[in-house]
C-alpha cells in the first residue's frame, strides 16, 4: 500500500502528544499529515483524589483505560507512586487504547474486537457476572458516564481515576484558513466530538464552508451525529486505530 496517499494533505486535530504515530503512518504512505490539535491535555485539578485511588489499586480486579491519554498520564501518576498490583487485570475501550496500554508493557489486555466503545466493552463475556466486582476507569475530567452506570446496575462497585483534563487550545487558526482557502487540505482526521465542537469554533464562521467542502473522518457513529449537528456534511465513519484509519482513508481516496 505504499504511496496510497501519494499526495493528500491530511489534518489531524488529535492532541500534539499522540499525533505523532498517524503522523509518520501518513507520511510512509506518501501524505503529508498537518497538525492542528484542537484539544490541549493537561493534569487533572484534583490531583489528591487520583492519589487516593491510585494508592488503593490493590483492591480492585479490573482497571478500565478510557483512552490513550488515560494510559499516558494514568500510567505516569501510578508509576511515580507506586508499582501496578500483579493481579489487577486491564481493559481498553477501543484498538488504540489497547495498543497504549500494550506499549506501556501490558501483554493480556481485554478488548473489543473492531470498532470500539463502551458498549461494545461492556458487551464482553468478561463483563456479564461482575456482581460484587471492584473496577476503577481511568479517564479524564467529565465525559459519558454510560460505562460507569451500565457496570453498577450490573452489580460492580465502580470508582474513576481521573488523571486528565481537556481543554480548548488557543492556538492562531490563520495558517489552517489560509491552507483552506487554496485547496490546501484534502481531509480531516477528528476522534471526538468535543474535538469537532472545538475544531468548528476555533476556525470561526470563516472557516465553516471551508471545513463543509472536505471529508471528515470519524471512529464512530456518535461522533458522526455530532458533525452533522453542527452542520458538516461528509462525514466518513472508518474503524479505529491509526492504522485502520490510514488504511480507510487510502480506500476512500481510491475511489474518489
Amino acid at each position: 500500500m505504499a504511496d496510497s496517499l501519494a499526495g493528500r494533505r491530511i489534518l489531524i486535530t488529535r492532541p500534539a502528544s499522540v499525533a505523532g504515530h498517524l503522523a509518520r503512518l501518513i507520511r510512509a504512505e506518501g501524505g503529508e499529515p498537518v497538525l492542528f490539535p484542537v484539544l490541549d491535555i493537561l493534569a487533572a485539578e484534583d490531583r489528591g483524589a487520583l492519589a487516593a485511588i491510585i494508592g488503593s489499586l490493590q483492591e480492585f480486579e479490573l482497571a478500565v483505560f478510557i483512552s490513550p491519554a488515560a494510559v499516558e498520564w494514568g500510567m505516569r501518576e501510578v508509576r511515580w507512586m507506586r508499582a501496578w498490583p500483579a493481579e489487577l487485570r486491564v481493559a481498553a475501550v477501543g484498538a488504540g487504547t489497547a495498543a497504549a496500554l500494550r506499549t506501556a508493557g501490558f501483554a493480556d489486555v481485554l478488548a473489543p474486537q473492531g470498532r470500539g466503545d463502551s458498549e461494545t466493552l461492556a458487551a464482553l463475556p468478561e463483563f456479564a457476572g461482575i456482581t460484587g466486582k471492584s473496577i476503577v476507569i481511568f479517564r479524564g475530567e467529565g465525559g459519558r458516564e454510560w460505562l460507569r452506570q451500565t457496570l453498577e446496575r450490573r452489580g460492580a462497585r465502580v470508582a474513576y481515576a481521573q488523571c486528565y483534563r481537556r481543554a480548548r487550545p488557543s492556538a492562531d487558526p490563520a495558517p489552517l484558513l489560509e491552507r483552506l482557502r487554496h485547496g490546501g487540505i484534502d481531509c480531516v482526521s477528528v476522534t471526538s466530538a468535543e474535538g469537532l465542537e472545538n475544531l468548528v469554533a476555533m476556525i470561526g464562521n470563516g472557516g465553516g464552508p471551508l471545513l463543509r467542502a472536505l471529508p471528515v473522518f470519524v471512529p464512530h457513529p456518535r461522533i458522526a451525529e455530532a458533525g452533522k449537528r453542527l452542520g458538516l456534511e461528509r462525514l466518513v465513519i472508518l474503524d479505529a486505530g491509526d492504522e485502520a484509519l490510514v488504511q480507510g482513508i487510502a480506500e476512500f481516496f481510491a475511489k474518489v
